[in-house]
């Protein structure tokens, strides 16, 4: 299995790198692509990652079992960008995974993605420009989107994903074996 993860400037560096750790537990290959000119993307912490690549058309155009994109300030900029909406686009009509945390939702609405879908979740400070009420759970599943609230759920959205690629029992084995009280099995994530 491949998932894509998006890193933009100002991202949010829990929501990027803990998706990242604990998919790749569970066997993921992970590739992680900047939007912008340099593999070197800062978050909004000041924390800098190296992507694997650049996100290109080439590599907007590859087969991901996911599409992950995590939120933080650096959405603003991001808001509307061809690319990543036409990837979640095309992420989306493939039946394959589509996982926004955070203030990603918003790329959601600017790729026409939340149209058809009625149930989300965000980041408070999002809620604001996106249609009908977010819901207050810590992830949100309907059809093949998840969505997630911010850093404090972003173990709660990895094991959210872990659970669809894999199967309940991975996501809860992966979650012991970092002591994890995330709640996959205790109803956490709201389909």
């Amino acid at each position: 299995m491949r998932a894509l993860v998006i890193l933009h400037p100002g991202f949010e560096e829990i929501e990027a790198v803990t998706p990242m750790d604990l998919l790749s537990r569970a066997g993921v290959d992970i590739i992680a692509a900047s939007t912008g000119s340099q593999r070197t993307v800062t978050g909004r912490s000041g924390i800098t990652i190296e992507a694997d690549v650049l996100l290109t058309k080439e590599v907007s155009l590859g087969v991901y079992d996911a599409v992950l994109l995590p939120g933080g300030p650096g959405i603003k900029a991001l808001r509307g960008h061809p690319l990543v909406c036409d990837l979640l686009r095309r992420q989306a009509a493939s039946g394959r995974w589509v996982a926004c945390i955070c203030a990603a939702p918003l790329l959601l609405y600017d790729a026409g993605l939340l149209k058809n879908h009625s149930r989300y979740t965000c980041h408070p400070s999002a809620e604001e420009e996106l249609p009908g009420n977010a819901e207050k759970a810590l992830s949100v599943i309907e059809g093949n989107i998840l969505t997630s609230q911010g850093a404090g759920t972003a173990a709660d959205f990895a094991f959210a994903l872990i659970d669809k690629l894999f199967g309940l029992s991975t996501a809860e084995d992966i979650a012991a074996s970092i002591c994890s009280p995330s709640g996959v099995a205790a109803g956490s994530v709201k389909s």
